[in-house]
Parts: structure tokens; C-alpha cells; sequence
């Protein structure tokens, strides 16, 4: 199935709303099923909603022909909007419900990477095959495009540039910090852990006065320097995060940042590989404040004085 292209202005919604009886577990199993395929999001009440389009109408259709058939009551509902919720929360609801999908896939990603050895390849490509079905399927009904999708893009470049190679873990090669100096860096929309900390450390030891631009395809900025994005020169490396990517590219030997990298790593991989919760707490407010109304940039400047704040606390 093509995955949809749905954009949050003007969208309409349909809304299932139904009721089984109470002995009928393995329909109301079956149901919550084809619920989760199909991408859909629960209401308070015993309902869920989809973005109003043909493919959406004639599945809730058929599922309401489904409970009917069951016993059960079924009514279908197309609205503009719902009463206490804002499109914009609606969206929210959606993404959020794949963001947790995505997380899934980025974890078996890291798993399997980790357990990665020498001659396990066979092992480890049917492994990133699965995981690669698997984020077909999310993407399918990813009506908004959530963000958590590039983190589990991400996550599966990396395998499969594991698969690529026979060796262990490869050094990650030196770059120049003098050709960097003055450019504007690139990355996803709604900035959390991994990047706010990167930006700050960009902006405290590659370039104090570099400019950060957000957006989803590098080819469209392509004298901007794209980092924690998939296929980007500065992301995710095997079992690193981009904040260590950075690190080793650029031969960063502050003691307090390769606190701060173990710190980065566990908050966004959460993977407890280095023991540090330090960064958890931060990476909760940036949340937080991803779901309100400022800015990318705004949200950026933010996490970037976090981290000053962080280093300031671990230099003393």
C-alpha cells in the first residue's frame, strides 16, 4: 500500500464508534487488531478516528459490517472536528501512536547491532529484512509523517551498512574543523536529545556562530551540512549516536563532553550502555516542549542552553 500524503490544514475526520457484547472477547480482539493495522487512534470513548479518505471510509465500513454481524452496534461518523480536541492534538494522537511503532523498530535495530559478530551476516540481514517490512507497514499508514520515523530510518541504515562490511567495528575518520566554520547545518524538524545536544556542540567547539536550518530532505539544502538525519555524514555510526559521531569526527577531547556523549547516548538510544541517567531529564523537557507551540528554533535554543548549562555542571 502507498503511504498516504495527508496534511493536517483543513482535514476532515471519520469516526468509528461502536459497541460489542461482553462475551465476545475474540471479535473485540480481532477487532482492536485490524484497528492497529489500519493506523487508527482511540477516543476516550469506545471509538477511533482516521483521516477522512476512501481507502479509510470503506475500512471502517467494513469493520462496522463486522461488529453489526457480531451482535454488536456500529455508526460511522465523517466530521470536520471533534468537540474538545484541536486538530492539531488530533495530529498529535497520531504521530505519537507511530512514534511508538518507530521506537520499536529503532530498539530491535540497536539489538541486533549489538549483537552483531564476524560471520553472523546471514543472521543480522534476515534480521534488518524483518525490521525492513516491518517499517514498510508503519510508513503505510504514517498519515502526518512523525518524526520517529527518520530515528528508525536511521537505525536501519546503520544495519544495513553493518551488513556491508565483514570486519567489527570500523574507526570513524577525521574530518577538519577549519571546513566547517561558517556553514549552515541541516536537521529534522522538532529537535530532542540527540540533536539540541549536537547543536551545542557545533556551536561550542566547531563554530560558534553556526546557523542551524530544519527540514526533511538534505537534497533540497544542499550547501547545508545535514546531521542525525539518515544518510548524512554526521548521524548515527554503528552503536553511536550522532553527539559521539561528532565527537570522534571532529577529535573532540573535552573530559566533560565524553561524559556528556555516555550521557547523549543512554538518554537517546536507551540502551543503559554507560549507566547515565543525567540526560533523561532533559531529553523530557525537550519533549514537552516539542508538543507546544514554538518554534524549531525556538525549541533548538532551548536544549542548546540545556547543554550549557550540563557541561558547565559536569566542568566543575
Amino acid at each position: 500500500m502507498a503511504k498516504p500524503s495527508l496534511q493536517p490544514k483543513g482535514v476532515t475526520w471519520l469516526l468509528l464508534l461502536y459497541g460489542l457484547p461482553t462475551q465476545q472477547n475474540t471479535e473485540r480482539v480481532n477487532l482492536w487488531r485490524k484497528l492497529k493495522k489500519f493506523g487508527a487512534v482511540a477516543l476516550q470513548t469506545s471509538g477511533y478516528v482516521l483521516p477522512d479518505d476512501p481507502a479509510q471510509f470503506e475500512r471502517f465500513q467494513w469493520l462496522s459490517k463486522q461488529i453489526r454481524d457480531a451482535g454488536g452496534q456500529a455508526t460511522l461518523i465523517r466530521v470536520a472536528k471533534i468537540d474538545g480536541i484541536s486538530t492539531r492534538e488530533v495530529v498529535g494522537m497520531f504521530n505519537e501512536a507511530r512514534a511508538v511503532e518507530y521506537k520499536e523498530v529503532a530498539s530491535a535495530c540497536q539489538e541486533a547491532l549489538g549483537r552483531y559478530r564476524k560471520g553472523a551476516e546471514e543472521e543480522l540481514a534476515a534480521e534488518v529484512e524483518k525490521l525492513q517490512r516491518r517499517f514498510r507497514e508503519i510508513r503505510a499508514v504514517d498519515y502526518f509523517d512523525s518524526p520517529g520515523a527518520h530515528d528508525a530510518q536511521m537505525m536501519l541504515t546503520c544495519a544495513e551498512k553493518g551488513l556491508a562490511y565483514e570486519t567489527g567495528k570500523r574507526p570513524v575518520p577525521k574530518v577538519d574543523k577549519k571546513e566547517f566554520v561558517g556553514r549552515v547545518w541541516l536537521t529534522r524538524p522538532r529537535p530532542g536529545i540527540d540533536r539540541a545536544g549536537s547543536a551545542w556542540l557545533i556551536r561550542k567547539f566547531i563554530d560558534p556562530k553556526a546557523r542551524f536550518v530544519f527540514g526533511m530532505d538534505p537534497s533540497k539544502r544542499s550547501e547545508a551540512v545535514a546531521f542525525d538525519m539518515a544518510e548524512a555524514d554526521f548521524s548515527h555510526h554503528e552503536d553511536d549516536c550522532t553527539f559521539e559521531t561528532l565527537v570522534k569526527r571532529f577529535g573532540i577531547t573535552d573530559k566533560a563532553v565524553l561524559k556528556i556523549a555516555e550521557m547523549v547516548h543512554d538518554a537517546d538510544l536507551e540502551d543503559e550502555k554507560f549507566g547515565r541517567c543525567e540526560c533523561i531529564g532533559i531529553n523530557a523537557v525537550l519533549e514537552g516542549w516539542a508538543r507546544t507551540s514554538i518554534s524549531d528554533g525556538e525549541l533548538l535554543e532551548k536544549g542548546i542552553e540545556c547543554f550549557e548549562g550540563l557541561y558547565k555542571g559536569v566542568k566543575k
